[in-house]
């Protein structure tokens, strides 16, 4: 079993298949998102799903796929028995790999027993939750609809139902956090039965109530803080043994996120839904954000894609570099940073003990700095 922090691993994904299919329904928006949802709309459910399905049969086959993901929005707000669908017209265009990973995002409050053992049956074999704090009043501040008894619920059904995989969600930095509430928040994940953990520290983007909070005087977070509070989350996983993988992932040994890693690669995957993101033979597409564009296109048989952009070998290089430096295992270093690393900037970092060479892979010691790393060498 390979270390989620493994270079063999992470080089190995960019050979790997990955589709991702977003469902975009909430129950409320949260003030932070600015993700393609959509609120109060649960009576399109079945025509939505329907236009997934067509999505994926008029796009053609590909290659069987290795990942998964069904993402959000709040992916567990549909019955499971929808998910069937999906999934199976996915196996039936490309073809799933005998051990492929599938995702799907959940949020604590949806995730009763029924549909626990309902999505599991549908193929899911990972379930992502969005605890997001296990502070009560932190979730208020976030938009949550859930507290933490519905989180412990959560993981515990995920269990008993027999998923491979469970993973949380946490958000650090919150204005209003302490240090002892993110304390807590760790201590109590801990706790539970878990194969992985992804930490994001709370961004203000514009156009969210936040954002719209924050551009008008309000209080935003505070950097300094959340560094604290990532490196305290640092290192309480890697003390329960979770490897550090990403800048914000961790995970048990045998349960990195396969979707991710080919992500992180550049590999390739296909995509279906609102707003839903692709990249394919050198070029990334990405559907429309609104909802009813979205169903309009795909119901009069016109492609969902708003825009599209092809890479030339500048722009591949630079975000390989990019996305690879801030996996724990590095990106090869390449002709590019080969030559930045031996200028006077790359000397300067590497004499601070902030990025080495090893094994022709140049590898950030501080993920913290990983993107500071990659605006210097792109910029070089």
């Amino acid at each position: 079993m390979q270390a989620p922090n493994s270079p063999a691993l992470a080089d190995a994904a960019a050979n790997w298949t990955g589709a991702y299919v977003h469902i975009p329904f909430c129950a409320r928006v949260c003030p932070y998102c600015d993700f393609a949802v959509v609120q109060g709309q649960d009576d399109q459910v079945g025509r939505y799903i329907e236009a997934l399905v067509t999505e994926i049969s008029v796009g053609g086959s590909w290659r069987p796929l290795d990942a998964v993901f069904v993402g959000g929005g709040t992916p567990s707000r549909i019955d499971p028995g929808l998910l069937v669908a999906l999934i199976e017209r996915l196996a039936e265009v490309h073809g799933l790999n005998p051990d492929a990973e599938v995702t799907m995002e959940a949020n604590p409050e949806d995730w009763s027993s029924e549909k626990s053992d309902g999505f599991r049956r549908a193929g899911v074999t990972r379930v992502s939750f969005g605890a997001q704090s296990f502070d009560p009043v932190t979730l208020g501040t976030l938009g949550r609809r859930h507290g933490p008894a519905d989180i412990m619920r959560a993981v515990e059904r995920a269990r008993t139902s027999g998923f491979s995989s469970i993973s949380l969600d946490l958000i650090l930095g919150t204005v209003g956090e302490s240090l002892v509430s993110w304390e807590a928040t760790l201590d109590d994940a801990l706790e539970l039965p878990i194969d992985h953990v992804s930490i994001y520290a709370l961004t203000i983007e514009r156009g969210t109530p936040f954002g719209r909070a924050v551009a008008a005087g309000g209080p935003s977070p505070n950097e300094d803080d959340q560094a604290d509070k990532y490196e305290l989350a640092v290192r309480r996983l890697g003390e329960r043994g979770f490897v550090q993988y990403e800048t914000s992932n961790f995970a048990k040994p045998g349960h990195a996120c396969r979707y991710n890693l080919t992500a992180w690669a550049q590999g390739e995957y296909v995509a279906y839904g609102l707003g839903a993101h692709r990249h394919l033979d050198g070029t990334r597409s990405w559907n429309v954000r609104r909802f009813d564009a979205y169903l309009n296109r795909i119901e009069s048989g016109e492609s969902p894609i708003a825009n599209s952009e092809a890479l030339d070998a500048i722009a591949k290089e630079e975000e390989r570099l990019i996305v690879g430096l801030r996996r724990l295992a590095g990106v090869e270093a390449g002709e590019r940073g080969r030559r930045w690393l031996a200028g006077s900037a790359g000397q300067r970092l590497a004499e601070a003990g902030l990025v080495k060479l090893t094994e022709g892979r140049l590898v950030v010691t501080d993920p913290l700095k990983a993107d500071t790393v990659a605006r210097e060498i792109v910029g070089a």
